[in-house]
């Protein structure tokens, strides 16, 4: 099992506060983990036997509900934590996790959860306020799917994925993972057909360009326009 270098983690919300011998501690408990794309970190239902770091890559979390439909959560960026079930009260992950590309994740066993954040509360705290963070952008998700059109939903996803993990490139900013036009229909609880006729609009306009599993916004403010335009506007 390799070492991580503490300094490489050092900046991480999930160790602000700590000192480098508590961070050196807390990663000696950890393993390293490569997941090739498209495989499962863990599964929606699954024992929560580990809680997981995300050192480089990305990953889909992603919830099939009863009648068998699969919604696209979030995606994870380096740097965060995830798979917290313990944290949650939980013994089963309640989401499956699924490298979205080829990834390197830290794993701590989920029992060792009760002992670090004894002994070091400030891990507890910055785990929770990454949580509470991500509870905030699900509420924020709900007010959209019940108060917003398609295209606005549509265009909500996109500033929000590239912020998130957003790269320049000649043409403009890249979402830096590869994302289907599915995915973002699950995403925004709408159908592929939706999504695909509202793309295809917006890249004959000089919007965006998409590719296999790829979207460039060209023109990012207009997207983000589009997303925060309001009803008497549209």
């Amino acid at each position: 099992m390799a070492t991580v270098d503490p300094s490489l983690v050092a900046d991480l919300p999930m160790f602000a506060g700590l000192s480098s011998e508590e961070l050196g501690e807390i990663l000696r408990e950890a393993r390293s983990a490569r997941f090739t794309r498209n495989s499962e970190v863990f599964s929606q239902g699954e024992d929560a036997h580990s809680f997981f770091l995300l050192l480089n890559g990305h990953v889909r979390a992603s919830k099939t509900t009863p009648t068998g439909e699969q919604v696209v959560m979030r995606y994870v960026s380096p740097g965060e934590v995830f798979g917290v079930a313990p944290a949650m009260g939980l013994r089963q992950y309640p989401a499956t996790a699924t490298a979205a590309d080829d990834s390197v994740v830290l794993a701590w066993p989920s029992a060792a959860w009760p002992r670090l954040v004894a002994k070091f509360p400030a891990l507890a705290t910055n785990t929770l306020q990454a949580v509470g963070s991500r509870l905030q952008e699900s509420f924020t998700r709900v007010v959209e799917m019940s108060t917003e059109q398609v295209e606005q939903r549509v265009a909500h996803t996109l500033v929000r994925l590239a912020r998130q993990s957003g790269r320049q490139v000649e043409r403009g900013v890249e979402i830096d993972f590869p994302i289907s036009r599915q995915d973002i229909a699950q995403m925004t609880g709408t159908t592929l057909h939706t999504v695909s006729r509202i793309l295809s609009g917006w890249e004959q306009a000089g919007l965006i360009e998409s590719g296999r599993q790829r979207i460039v916004l060209c023109e990012p403010q207009k997207i983000y326009a589009l997303a925060e335009q309001k009803p008497d506007e549209a």
